[in-house]
């Protein structure tokens, strides 16, 4: 789990003065698992290249904050991020800022935050690297404990960039071209976490749907998947950000025939109105989406379907409001996420005509989230007396914490688990006992697997 803010501060507000000694790396990561991904990445390249990297910000000479860009909220908890631990400088700290706010701002972050001595965008690795080397005077101290994936779930990231040009996202202009990574390189990693005990494999990107459509070389997503499975263990993958225009048959019934495979698709829609996503410039209409989404749930009926979807698009009347109330209320999504939408510089969307107060994005995005509720609450209650297979990620004090098929970590709810010998990284059979709006209570049953 993530440090939260406030314990970095206080640890390291009663740090001593370093005076030129360098006591390792400490990463902050802010924003998506794409962000996990790389800052796992980075963490790797560093301990290569001979840097320790803490998991204690109190031994760090330097704390690298991998910061997002991409909406507005992201980038205001990335900046005060910045801001906060720069106050820190006193203690011989330097702060690091890196990554997508980074790779967007970095002319203007240099000239409000003259106290950050460089930025980094992304695919700055090895200059990163050569910074702190060039800014050691001494040799490094023994590291503290190293950073560890989480020992149930890890991110691999697939894929970066983007092909498609919603007229809302600044990803395209953050990130470039989409671009699949090498086979070889997924495959290893993935031996890797799971030698380390890893019993989730999550595979982000920001449409791992196309993945290979750039690298005649690289196999279908279908394909990688079994190349994956057909690693030996146990353990389970999931797919996150997957384009609905992009989903092929072929993908659909590998998900539905790997037992690897949790059955349960991340497929972004951000709206159900055919005028707005026209406006977003978004392939597909209302009834296209109707049937993908019955088709999916043909092909895989016990799949569990998370999307998400923007309200307050400039545009957006009352009445596309309505309409997209009643499509959700009609397909009956198991898991979704909203956002207000953010008026980002250099989208097209930036400029456009009738631009939705904040007041009224609001109000919709709660009466979005409280159908959304009634219908995961009715969705859970649905599992009162079954026997399902649960992952358990954290015990703490007797009690287990962990996620059924259908939860992704950190966005989704989870089960909270009664019973004797949990470990963390393991999976349980448990039955469902009570269920919540958005996590569930169960007894676990069968021996340790």
């Amino acid at each position: 789990m993530k440090p939260q803010k406030n314990e970095i501060i206080e640890s390291l507000s009663d740090t001593q003065q370093f005076k030129g000694q360098v006591k390792g790396v400490h990463i902050v990561t802010l924003g998506c698992p794409k962000n996990t991904a790389d800052s796992r990445d980075l963490m790797e390249r560093l301990i290569e290249a001979g840097i320790p990297v803490t998991e204690s910000p109190e031994r760090a000479g330097f704390i690298i904050i991998n910061t997002c860009g991409f909406i507005e909220d992201a980038k205001r908890e990335s900046i005060e991020e910045i801001l906060r631990l720069a106050a820190l400088k006193k203690n011989g700290t330097e702060i690091i800022p890196i990554g997508c706010l980074v790779q967007r701002y970095k002319k203007e972050l240099g000239r409000e935050l003259p106290e950050i001595k460089t930025f980094f965008g992304l695919g700055e690795e090895e200059k990163i690297i050569q910074y702190i080397n060039n800014r050691t005077t001494e040799r490094f101290l023994q590291p503290g404990p190293v950073l560890q994936a989480p020992s149930s779930y890890a991110y691999i990231k697939i894929s970066d960039g983007c092909r498609r040009r919603c007229t809302f996202c600044a990803i395209p202009m953050i990130k470039g071209r989409y671009k699949s990574i090498e086979p070889e390189k997924i495959l290893k990693e993935a031996e890797k976490l799971l030698s380390a005990g890893v019993k989730e494999l999550i595979l982000v990107g920001q449409e791992i749907s196309s993945y290979g459509i750039d690298r005649p070389a690289c196999p279908p997503l279908n394909k990688l998947l079994r190349e994956i499975s057909s690693i030996p263990g146990d353990f389970r993958i999931r797919l996150l950000y997957l384009h609905p225009q992009s989903i092929s048959d072929e993908l659909l019934e590998e998900i539905a025939l790997n037992k690897k495979i949790c059955k349960y698709l991340d497929m972004p829609l951000q709206h159900s109105e055919d005028r707005i996503l026209k406006l977003m410039k978004r392939p597909g209409s209302k009834n296209s989406y109707k049937r993908l989404i019955q088709h999916i749930r043909s092909i895989i009926p016990d799949v569990t379907l998370r999307t998400t979807f923007i309200v307050g698009f400039p545009g957006e009347t009352e009445k596309d409001f309505k309409g997209l109330l009643y499509f959700v209320k009609e397909m009956e999504f198991e898991r979704l996420g909203a956002f207000r939408y953010s008026r980002e510089e250099g989208t097209p969307a930036c400029y456009f005509k009738g631009h939705v107060s904040q007041r009224t994005k609001d109000r919709r995005y709660d009466e979005l989230m409280r159908l959304q509720t009634e219908i995961s609450l009715k969705k859970n209650l649905s599992l009162i007396g079954r026997r399902m297979i649960c992952l358990i990620d954290e015990v703490n004090e007797g009690v287990g914490y962990g996620r059924l098929e259908g939860q992704a970590p950190e966005i989704d709810g989870l089960v909270i688990i009664k019973g004797n010998d949990l470990r963390p990284g393991t999976f349980r059979e448990v039955l469902i006992k009570k269920a919540y709006d958005y996590d569930l209570e169960a007894d676990v049953i069968g021996d340790m697997q």
